[in-house]
């Protein structure tokens, strides 16, 4: 039997910050755990192209979580971007960095600016064009194809969710209890660790519900021992690939010729 002691995937707390998450940062927990990514981070420099084949641009450091990383997507997925406006009106807004309420980063993508900005319980991704300077005026833009009304809508979602953010951030937040899919992405996410770390499934029952639990309810045809098979099929799922849904990529292409068929 494995030692739970010993593994780092016991604390249930350490997943806290799990519930909070989006879409491509979700996406980012589960790729930075494949064991063949992780083998191409150490190899990064032998192998330049290999972040295209796992949806990225460039190649993120899998020990940092969600929190910490940066990764970007390619093609990206950034909801807003933002360009110079070729024609403003005189009462254009302009832009303006540092009044954007949170903690921002910036990053060069090898195309444009990333400005990721991060407030208690949110977080918005914007690129910048290049020419787009502090005192422009400035368009939001989205890319164009069958499901623009899709992208509008996101568009709108989120420059109201930077708006609501405008005023001063609050020292502490009074969040809603999480949602039943938030609370599966933390348990899928920990039974995977616990995979990996070679538990068995009653183990990892043990780790997610108590000993207790277990005892009572653990069958050779029960329900919580189906739960812990499907919450360990879904997290490799994500991992080996699902995890581009997340993201919003494209699926990757396969062939017999494709260098990505045994890819994620």
């Amino acid at each position: 039997m494995v030692d739970l002691r010993l593994k780092h995937w016991h604390p249930v707390a350490a997943y806290l910050y799990v519930l909070h998450l989006d879409g491509p940062a979700l996406a980012w927990e589960y790729l930075r755990r494949h064991p063949e990514y992780r083998h191409d981070w150490l190899h990064r420099l032998q192998r330049p192209d290999a972040a295209q084949n796992w949806g990225l641009r460039l190649l993120e450091d899998p020990t940092l979580d969600a929190r910490d990383a940066h990764p970007i997507w390619f093609p990206d997925s950034y909801g807003v971007h933002l360009y110079p406006d070729a024609d403003p009106m005189p009462d254009a807004e302009r832009f303006a960095l540092w009044p954007i309420p949170g903690d921002k980063f910036l990053m060069h993508d090898g195309v444009r600016l990333v400005l990721r900005v991060r407030w208690p319980g949110g977080c918005l991704r914007l690129a910048l064009a290049p020419g787009l300077a502090d005192g422009m005026a400035y368009v939001y833009a989205v890319r164009a194809g069958a499901d623009l009304l899709a992208h509008a809508q996101a568009l709108t979602l989120e420059m109201s969710k930077l708006a609501l953010e405008s005023g001063a951030i609050p020292i502490a937040v009074v969040r809603p209890r999480p949602a039943l899919s938030a609370l599966q992405e933390l348990h899928t996410l920990q039974a995977l660790d616990a995979t990996l770390a070679g538990a068995s499934l009653r183990d990892i029952a043990e780790g997610l519900f108590g000993s207790k639990a277990v005892a009572r309810d653990w069958h050779a045809d029960g329900a919580l021992r189906a739960r812990m098979r499907r919450l360990v099929c879904r997290g490799d799922t994500l991992m080996r690939g699902g995890y581009r849904r997340l993201a919003q990529l494209p699926a990757p292409v396969q062939g017999r010729s494709s260098p990505l068929a045994k890819r994620p």
